[in-house]
């Protein structure tokens, strides 16, 4: 049975989610280069790909079931690009394995958990029986409540330590929970190609 057309009223919901999350990328990437930290960056890249993942609901929500599982399916590779980026950023951070400063980690973080519960909240009410695309924006705004909670327990670490480590496993953190997502993303992508195919053959035999 395919998944029933998302509500017109998640357009705005999405437009509002996608200006959040814009917004807080650029005070979050700016405080991650300041002080050096992987996890803030991984979580503002985060912030931008939400933007781009809301952004790209935003138009395709008038779209066909077999248009929408395309977008899906792209959706699912958007979500691993910040985790192939942790990776690098964290094996960069290796050539100059310095704490970054744990106040500003922390209350970054803090600010970054405010912005993506009220995503995840206003995306609540959408997130099911809605096919991949509703599937992304939730999962996106939720798995980024976890990784601002890993990133704020970070900062206590650091500071309670002086070590680069409580960082780095927060970030990888962020990009093993990305990689999940995409996963999900894609079986709901797989499950409105299928209606789709579904569909096209009741319409060729009517």
């Amino acid at each position: 049975m395919p998944p029933p057309p998302p509500s017109p009223r998640l357009r705005p919901v999405v437009a509002r989610v996608a200006g959040l999350n814009l917004g807080y990328f650029g005070i979050e990437i700016a405080v991650a280069l300041t002080i050096g930290s992987v996890a803030l960056i991984a979580d503002s890249l985060d912030f931008l790909e939400d933007a781009a993942i809301n952004l790209l609901i935003f138009a395709g929500l008038g779209w066909s079931l077999r248009n929408r599982a395309r977008l899906g399916t792209l959706l699912a590779g958007i979500l691993l690009v910040p985790g192939l980026a942790t990776a690098y950023a964290a094996y960069e951070k290796f050539s100059d394995f310095t704490a970054p400063a744990p106040v500003p980690l922390t209350l970054t973080g803090f600010g970054a958990l405010l912005v993506n519960l009220a995503c995840a909240v206003m995306l609540a009410r959408h997130h099911d029986g809605h096919g991949s695309l509703t599937r992304a924006a939730y999962l996106s705004a939720r798995n980024d409540v976890a990784a601002n909670v890993a990133i704020i327990l970070a900062g206590l670490a650091t500071a309670a330590t002086r070590s680069p480590w409580p960082d780095l496993v927060a970030a990888l953190g962020i990009a093993v929970i990305n990689a999940d997502s995409a996963f999900d993303v894609l079986k709901a992508a797989r499950r409105e190609w299928r209606a789709a195919a579904d569909e096209a053959a009741s319409q060729a035999k009517a």
